[in-house]
């Protein structure tokens, strides 16, 4: 049934390394050479169905109203989607990225559905290409049997600062304003228990 992968279990039990770069959000370069999108998907279908990566097993809801199950191979698409979702931890805002992440059910319902050059389609597209503009710079990536992993990521719009990833003494994060800011959050749970709403 499979085209374009091998079991993982018949995959080389050597991990293949390899780094793709991205601009405003699209693959440009595999392993530090410039592809065209067809060129660069195709040569990730072939090394990642190489090493088993993307066969999926799953039932889904059709258009129609019924339930159908479906058995699929894409292991291009699961590489750029392992790497893409992990450039973006460290290039896009966390609300921005929560608000784009809500309208992914819709934009993939309505490419499913056949509804491609539709307006809300086409709005959506307009956001979502937004949210891309900063989603700049290179995934490292390690494929075997079956399985794919971000084992590195850079950017030079990287949002991840180490002088204030630390909760220790410093002057970017003072353990005094965390009181403040749990009375605020914890307020409304207050209200809450004081109602009879929250189990005791």
């Amino acid at each position: 049934m499979f085209k374009l992968t091998v079991s993982p279990e018949k995959a080389p039990d050597k991990p293949i390394y390899l780094e793709i770069e991205f601009k405003n959000g699209n693959p440009v370069a595999l392993d530090g050479v410039a592809m065209e999108p067809l060129a660069l998907f195709t040569q990730l279908n072939k090394v990642g169905g190489a090493n088993g990566i993307g066969r999926l097993d799953l039932v889904e809801n059709r258009f129609v109203g019924m339930k159908s199950h479906g058995v699929y191979e894409t292991p291009g698409g699961t590489i750029l989607r392992t790497a893409h979702r992990d450039l973006e931890t460290i290039t896009l805002d966390r609300e921005v990225m929560k608000i784009r992440d809500s309208l992914i059910p819709r934009y993939a319902e309505l490419v499913y559905n056949g509804f491609w050059f539709s307006p809300e389609r086409e709005l959506l597209q307009k956001t979502m290409d937004e949210t891309q503009q900063t989603v700049n710079g290179t995934v490292r990536l390690k494929l075997y049997k079956g399985n794919c992993f971000s084992v590195g990521r850079k950017s030079d719009q990287s949002l991840y600062q180490v002088n204030f990833a630390t909760f220790e003494e410093d002057n970017v994060y003072d353990q005094g304003d965390a009181t403040g800011f749990i009375r605020l959050h914890g307020l409304r749970l207050k209200i809450n228990a004081l109602q009879g709403r929250c189990n005791k």
